[in-house]
C-alpha cells in the first residue's frame, strides 16, 4: 500500500490585513503626491501671473468704460467686466499681485518679530520668559481684526499701513512656536556641551538655538502669507486698507457688493477664487513641508 507524497509547500500566503494596509499606505502616499503636484502647479501659475502680466499689460486704475459695464464672461473678457467696464481678469491679476506682496511683506516682518521675541523669551527663561509671554497673552486676547483696524486707522490708506497692521497682529503665534522649540532645545546634550565649554548665553542662542528653530519659523512664515492676504482683504473690504481705486482682492470684492445683489455674480466670484486657490496651494505645500521636517508626525500619518 502506497501513500501519496505530501504536496510541496508553496510560498506563504500573506495575511488578509497586510495587502489592505499596504494599499491604504500606497493610496495615502499617492494622494499626498498628487496634492503636492497640484499645489505646486497652482502656485507656479500664480507667481508667473503676478510677475509677468502687470509689467506687460498696464492697468489704468481710473479708467471708466460705461459702454462695457458689467458684461458677463466671454471670449473677449474671460472674467467679465466690473461696474465701470474694466476687464475683471486683468484687475484680478493686479489685485492678486498687490495682496500677495502685502502678504509676503507682512509675513516676513511678523516672522522676524516673532522669532526674536520667542527666542529671547525661551533663552532667558525665568521671570523674563514669564513677563514676555504675559505680554503675548495680553495682545492675543484682543481679536486680530479689531487690533488691525485700530492700527491701520492711525494712518492714511495705503500699502504700508496695511503691512504694519498685519505684521503687528500676527507675530504672536510665531513667538509661541519659537519659544516652545527653544525650551525643548535647551535640554539637548549639544547645548549642555556648549555651556560646559564656556559659551555664553548669547552665543548659545545665536550659534545653536536660532539655527535649529529656523525651519519651524520659516514654515510659520509660509503659513502666515495666506492669513495675511485674508487679513488685508478684510481690511480693504471694510474700506480701511488700500484706497478704493487701487486693485486689490479686498477692494474688488467690496466694490462688487451692489452687483451681487443685482444678480451679477462674476465680479464677486472671481476675486474670491483668486484668494481661495493660492491659499489652498500654499497650505498643501506647507503640509508636505511639515511632514518632511517632522519625521515623527509623518510616520504617524502613515498609520
Amino acid at each position: 500500500m502506497t501513500c501519496d507524497a505530501p504536496a510541496p509547500a508553496g510560498p506563504k500566503a500573506p495575511s488578509p490585513a497586510e495587502p489592505a494596509w499596504r494599499s491604504y499606505g500606497g493610496r495615502r502616499r499617492a494622494g499626498r503626491a498628487l496634492r503636492v503636484r497640484v499645489s505646486a502647479a497652482v502656485l507656479a501659475v500664480t507667481v508667473l501671473a503676478v510677475l509677468l502680466v502687470p509689467p506687460l499689460v498696464q492697468l489704468d486704475q481710473q479708467a471708466v468704460e460705461l459702454a462695457d459695464k458689467l458684461l458677463p464672461p466671454s471670449l473677449e473678457h474671460p472674467f467679465g467686466t466690473d461696474d465701470v467696464g474694466r476687464d475683471l481678469l486683468l484687475r484680478c491679476v493686479h489685485g492678486l499681485r498687490v495682496s500677495l506682496l502685502v502678504g509676503l511683506a507682512a509675513a516676513l516682518t511678523a516672522t522676524v518679530i516673532g522669532t526674536a521675541v520667542g527666542a529671547l523669551a525661551g533663552a532667558l527663561g525665568g521671570w523674563a520668559d514669564r513677563a514676555v509671554m504675559r505680554v503675548v497673552d495680553t495682545i492675543s486676547s484682543v481679536p486680530h481684526l479689531l487690533l488691525g483696524i485700530f492700527v491701520v486707522a492711525m494712518f492714511r490708506p495705503g500699502v504700508w499701513p496695511v503691512v504694519v497692521s498685519v505684521a503687528l497682529t500676527h507675530w504672536l503665534s510665531t513667538a509661541r512656536i519659537v519659544r516652545a522649540e527653544v525650551l525643548s532645545l535647551r535640554s539637548r546634550p549639544f547645548v549642555d556641551a556648549a555651556v560646559s565649554g564656556g559659551a555664553t548665553r548669547w552665543r548659545v542662542t545665536v550659534r545653536h538655538l536660532l539655527p535649529a528653530v529656523l525651519p519651524q519659523a520659516a514654515l510659520a512664515a509660509v503659513l502666515m502669507v495666506p492669513h495675511a492676504m485674508w487679513h488685508e482683504s478684510a481690511l480693504s473690504f471694510l474700506g480701511l486698507g488700500l484706497p478704493a481705486h487701487t486693485a486689490s482682492l479686498g477692494t474688488l470684492i467690496q466694490g462688487a457688493r451692489g452687483s451681487l445683489l443685482a444678480g451679477q455674480w462674476w465680479p464677486t466670484l472671481f476675486p474670491g477664487l483668486f484668494i481661495i486657490l493660492p491659499t489652498l496651494a500654499i497650505a498643501g505645500l506647507a503640509g508636505a513641508w511639515r511632514e518632511r521636517i517632522n519625521p515623527r508626525r509623518r510616520s504617524e500619518l502613515m498609520l
